[in-house]
């Protein structure tokens, strides 16, 4: 067993645990902002709080976190082309995705549920920063099977619970 992490061996192994693929979103001065997350985890249940980690090379989350507020898109296995729009650096990733505005940011259409928060703190870790937000609604949308990223690739993950349509404070 090779005892020194290097960023491709941590790549490699990290791979093979699969997780959820969620687009953060925010408002920058009235302009939708966005982008592909894969770090993402719920943290407590009371208080409420997530955490996600983008990259110092966001260009798009130094926008969101100025607001002070956030939603959290989780994608369904159908958004994969949403999933890759997102994940790119320049352009217009709104330009033919339905989304609705809210105070946190967009909320994108076709999602599995929605997660809006308040930015409660930001730690740095290494190369990107660890974001707890403080859930002041949610909301699943519909019962699908949902978007996962699998060892450099994507997969379905199958999901069989009733959705719950309705924005709702924890």
């Amino acid at each position: 067993m090779d005892a020194t992490p290097t960023p491709g061996h941590m790549r490699r192994v990290l791979g093979s645990f699969a997780s959820g693929v969620v687009i953060v979103t925010g408002n920058d001065d009235g302009r939708p902002v966005g982008f592909t997350c894969q770090s993402f985890a719920s943290v407590s249940l009371d208080p409420p709080l997530v955490l996600f980690c983008p990259a110092h090379t966001s260009r798009s989350w130094p926008r969101i976190r100025a607001s002070g507020r956030f939603a959290v898109n989780v994608l369904a296995a159908d958004q994969h082309q949403t999933c890759l729009r997102f994940a790119v650096s320049g352009a217009d990733k709104f330009a033919g995705v339905d989304w609705e505005p809210t105070p946190w940011g967009p909320t994108l259409s076709g999602a599995l549920a929605t997660v809006l928060c308040s930015l409660e703190h930001v730690h740095p870790g290494g190369d990107h920063d660890i974001v707890l937000g403080r859930v002041q609604q949610l909301a699943t949308h519909r019962d699908d099977a949902a978007l996962l990223f699998f060892r450099g690739g994507y997969e379905r993950a199958p999901c069989d619970a009733q959705a719950d349509t309705s924005l709702a404070a924890p």
